[in-house]
């Protein structure tokens, strides 16, 4: 037997079956996105913590390896890439990148293959072993890295070679490859820790955003719109239209009766021209930025994505702390007004009054 209300009427438990039933689903989904990423989170630093490797990793590898050194990874089926013009690329970062977007197997603009085999990743080097031979990248000769974001290429810049190549990997390997490569690094320049502390950070900010589940709706929160098909929309429309017809309809002209088409053909009077209305000027749109100066990239002080790579005009449009660029931490503003790139870090804006809040976008 169908539930009513006191009129009798089904129409309110309808509407918050049908309202509860829509928040559980986007509650459900998600619930389910936040589950994925904290699970990845949580291995990477995992990972971070226990991906040590062993000389007997290199067991079976068409490679030599030298005193102490060790094999952290392996990945068959990569591709030794060169690209065809000079660039310069930035310098390597300990940045994590948890999802690196859906990538495409393909070469960017520029860059070609020249081999094919298997990328091996010691705690020293990473090593291309191919069928025309062998290409080497140490860590220690290294001046830039560089990862494709909408492709699974790395490019990497090293002292003793003036062309820039890299490595083509699957698309569903290449995250796994550019974390393992990045705590290689690190070990390199003994900054593992720094590479942990990043992932607490990211976990306890993705823990702040855990999805809450949704207030049940009750019958007794129905509207009447809720039985007009289109809702509140229909209501406003049809409402501005009662207010826009009658407006219409006054002002424009009456019905010609015979008579008064005969007088008028017998007198014509001569029309007066209308006056033209103004155009309306358009709306006037308040750019968001919380107090933060005007700039074309968008960076404002209203909190959302934290900025880990600047704009390069960064400092055309903010007050940059002096040697702004040796920050590695997320773009802040100090007490001073003054921006740095030493968020997340030890005594981040040291000299400058400390942290007055984060500049996002």
């Amino acid at each position: 037997m169908a539930m009513t209300d006191s009129t009798g009427s089904t129409w309110r438990y309808t509407w918050a079956r049908q309202q509860n039933e829509r928040r559980r689903r986007a509650f459900r989904t998600d619930e389910r996105a936040w589950r994925r990423r904290d699970d990845e989170l949580r291995r990477l630093r995992a990972l971070a913590v226990g991906l040590r490797g062993t000389a007997a990793s290199g067991v079976g590898l068409p490679l030599a390896l030298s005193p102490g050194e060790v094999v952290l990874w392996t990945m068959p089926g990569a591709q030794l890439v060169e690209v065809r013009h000079t660039s310069v690329l930035p310098a390597p970062e300990l940045v994590v990148e948890p999802d690196c977007g859906r990538l495409r197997h393909r070469l960017p603009d520029g860059v070609r293959a020249t081999d094919a085999g298997i990328a091996v990743v010691t705690n020293r080097r990473l090593v291309l072993v191919g069928g025309r031979g062998r290409r080497d990248w140490a860590y220690g000769k290294m001046t830039g890295l560089l990862h494709d974001p909408a492709a699974p290429v790395t490019l990497v810049q090293v002292l003793d070679r003036r062309q820039t190549s890299g490595v083509l990997l699957p698309p569903g390997r290449a995250a796994e490859f550019r974390f393992v490569l990045t705590l290689a690094f690190a070990d390199a320049i003994e900054q593992r820790a720094a590479v942990l502390a990043q992932l607490d950070e990211l976990i306890a900010v993705h823990a702040e955003s855990t999805p809450f589940r949704p207030a049940i709706a009750t019958p007794a929160q129905a509207r009447i719109s809720a039985r007009i098909p289109g809702g509140r929309r229909t209501v406003a429309v049809a409402a501005a239209l009662t207010l826009v017809v009658p407006a219409v309809l006054a002002e424009s002209d009456p019905p010609v009766t015979p008579e008064v088409a005969a007088a008028a053909t017998a007198a014509p009077v001569p029309s007066r021209p209308r006056p033209l209305s103004p155009a309306p000027s358009p709306p006037v749109v308040r750019e968001r930025r919380c107090g933060a100066p005007a700039n074309p990239m968008g960076y404002d002080y209203c909190g959302g994505e934290r900025i880990r790579r600047p704009d390069h005009r960064v400092c055309d449009w903010f007050d940059c702390v002096p040697e702004f660029w040796a920050g590695r931490g997320y773009l802040v503003l100090c007490r001073d007004g003054s921006v740095s790139l030493t968020g997340g870090r030890p005594k981040p804006c040291a000299g400058h009054d400390g942290v007055r809040r984060t500049v996002d976008r």
